[in-house]
């Protein structure tokens, strides 16, 4: 049995693309090309691999299977390229990271960069994605490194502790019921509206949990992508926020919106790095998780 890498990748993309077309788009081939290439690994490994309909092409359970093996390999491989090309020219590779909004507007930016001017011939590919779909990522081997909430992990990783704390905290209107607070316990603002985060977001599931706790609903008013859209809605009236302070303070000096603290224990957060295998991380990504841990 013989399994090509360039089918293997095919195989891959038409996975996450959803279609057999769009990949061949991605892979500048011809589409019956691709199709033939699908056909032939489902006969080297005598199992259907896709359901192929006239929308497009998804993994069968084996294809799934297929799926997690497959960008295993080829990570393996490009690590292998990456080790073994040029070594005169130093420590090369590429590193795949999934952080949740919070790592990547409080800590990330740093120290990427500060990680790439010692390692410039690193690349470093960041995307952001709620906690548990970066557990998901990491243990799916769509990702090398995670950054999510420390409750988020799962039985099949490695959670590397600590990496950074951060607090969380209210924003509200200047001139609203709380904004000449210190600080609140969060029984106290369940008679506001509230503006939250993307669903599935930490903080959302966080604030439920505690309303849940408290036998009271969290009037959530409407939802946003990001920190500052959430302060921007906050500042024009239609609800209170929770972000975490070091995020807040600095949008707080530019817009309409005052900073309560919340007093309860678990507005203090910590952030995990997470790693399928320390060990098996490609020499790259295990450079950059000591980097980040020693921040």
């Amino acid at each position: 049995m013989r399994l090509d890498p360039v089918s293997l990748k095919l195989f891959v993309s038409v996975v996450e693309r959803g279609s057999i077309a769009a990949a061949a788009q991605e892979g500048h081939i011809a589409a019956a090309a691709v199709s033939k290439r699908m056909s032939e690994l489902e006969a080297v490994l005598r199992t259907p691999l896709l359901l192929r309909t006239n929308k497009g092409a998804q993994a069968t359970p084996a294809g799934l299977a297929l799926l997690n093996l497959a960008r295993r390999l080829l990570v393996d491989l490009d690590d292998i390229a990456a080790q073994m090309r040029d070594w005169s020219g130093g420590t090369r590779g590429q590193v795949r990271v999934f952080a949740n909004i919070s790592a990547i507007t409080q800590f990330l930016p740093q120290e990427i960069a500060a990680f790439l001017a010692r390692y410039p011939q690193v690349e470093v590919h960041l995307q952001e994605r709620i906690s548990s779909a970066i557990v998901k990522a990491v243990v799916e081997n769509e990702a090398d490194v995670g950054i999510c909430m420390s409750g988020a992990s799962g039985d099949e990783l490695e959670v590397l502790l600590p990496y950074h704390e951060d607090e969380l905290v209210l924003i509200v209107p200047r001139g609203h019921a709380l904004a000449k607070k210190r600080a609140v316990r969060f029984g106290e603002t369940l008679s506001h509206d509230f503006v939250g985060l993307h669903t599935g977001s930490s903080i959302n599931q966080l604030l439920e949990r505690a309303s849940l706790e408290a036998q009271r609903s969290l009037r959530r008013r409407i939802q946003v992508t990001s920190y500052d859209a959430l302060a921007r809605m906050v500042e024009a009236g239609l609800g209170i926020g929770a972000m975490p302070r070091a995020v807040a303070q600095p949008l707080a000096r530019s817009l309409g919106i005052v900073v309560v603290g919340l007093k309860e224990p678990w507005a203090k957060r910590q952030l995990a790095i997470c790693v399928r295998s320390y060990a098996g991380l490609p020499v790259a990504a295990r450079l950059l998780v000591d980097s980040l841990r020693s921040a």
